[in-house]
């Protein structure tokens, strides 16, 4: 993991989900050909003028100013669209591609992975202010308008300041609801929740309709996730992280809205919380017969495979003797506008394993 004290705290989001759904017989070869084309779906869709859907905090609903939006318990309200947005995490950055604002962003900062392929050219055309957290000196200098975060840490007085002194700086900002500091304030882990903000970002940017129409993709995807149920029959671990302990998707958050959207079981979807660290017991205990693996910078998915295939113990696990590993983005494990695309991607990796001998 980034040795900086400024990396963002995932732990903070403690996301409530039901629980796993009933394990069947799994059917690969069908699996295997929906997944693929739902994945092209969400890679290749394009947005199209439409009524904005239900779940977000946005009191207008489209692009007449002044709009008001609520995030984390702070209201913020724009007169006019803003036309300096810098994003500050990986994930708000995603979402202000997504909805097609590069020509009005400032700045960006702090990836986890990288930019997926569909955005790569916009992200571009971006000035990228530092690999992490800016300093709030070179924050300031992009004259930003409008700040955009994922986590808590973003908004502190070694990076932007709090909300309060950016407001009195005539800065307006949004903290994605799933970075909420007090967890009373977070969100259920949904794609729902997902497109509320999605939806609230796009009231603020005067694009509604842009935010509506990847509601629409997302949800005609995932429902050709759930009809194949390429997760059916199968126990699944999610491995974000660390060696010693080994840090798991648990089951109320991301990783657990990605298992269910495909009919997969959680091993470990009875703990609490998003992200929970276990033990190798536990997990030798489960003895799961996939592995969904987490590829980000601080932690590759080439690396975690290593170690699981090095080790005397866990080299025996199913998954592991036969190499059922499934790898996903970061980016595409958190609640975001990518989280769809890691159920596209889980669910054709699940299909694409070998039938259990």
């Amino acid at each position: 993991m980034p040795s900086s004290a400024l990396r963002p705290f995932r732990h903070i989001s403690r996301l409530i989900r039901p629980g796993a759904r009933a394990r069947t017989r799994p059917l690969r070869l069908p699996a295997a050909a929906a997944a693929l084309l739902a994945t092209g779906c969400l890679a290749a869709c394009t947005g199209a003028p439409a009524a904005n859907g239900p779940a977000s905090s946005a009191t207008a609903r489209n692009s007449t100013a002044p709009v008001s939006v609520r995030s984390c318990g702070v209201a913020t309200t724009v007169a006019a669209p803003p036309k300096r947005l810098v994003t500050l995490n990986e994930g708000a950055t995603e979402v202000a591609l997504a909805l097609g604002l590069q020509s009005r962003m400032a700045g960006t900062a702090y990836l986890d992975d990288t930019i997926p392929a569909k955005w790569k050219a916009a992200y571009d055309s971006v000035p990228v202010l530092s690999k992490e957290y800016p300093s709030k000196e070179k924050l300031l200098a992009a004259r930003p308008d409008f700040l955009y975060a994922s986590y808590t840490s973003a908004f502190t007085g070694k990076v932007a300041g709090t909300r309060a002194e950016l407001a009195a700086e005539h800065i307006g900002s949004y903290l994605s609801p799933f970075g909420c500091a007090d967890a009373k304030q977070v969100p259920a882990a949904s794609f729902e929740a997902v497109w509320g903000e999605l939806a609230d970002i796009a009231a603020v940017f005067g694009v509604p309709q842009r935010g509506a129409a990847i509601e629409r993709q997302q949800k005609t995807a995932l429902a050709a996730l759930a009809a194949q149920g390429a997760g059916k029959g199968l126990d699944v671990l999610w491995y974000d992280s660390g060696t010693k302990s080994p840090y798991v998707g648990a089951g109320h958050g991301g990783p657990q809205a990605v298992l269910d959207a495909v009919g997969a079981h959680n091993v470990f979807g009875t703990l609490k919380g998003g992200w929970q660290n276990v033990s190798w017991e536990q997990v030798a205990a489960a003895d799961p017969d996939a592995i969904v693996l987490a590829d980000a910078s601080w932690d590759s998915a080439a690396a975690k495979i290593s170690y699981l295939e090095h080790d005397p113990v866990l080299s025996r696990l199913t998954a592991v003797r036969r190499r059922a590993f499934v790898v996903v983005p970061f980016s595409e494990s958190t609640p975001g506008v990518l989280l769809a695309d890691g159920a596209s991607r889980v669910s054709a990796g699940l299909a694409a394993l070998p039938a259990a001998s």
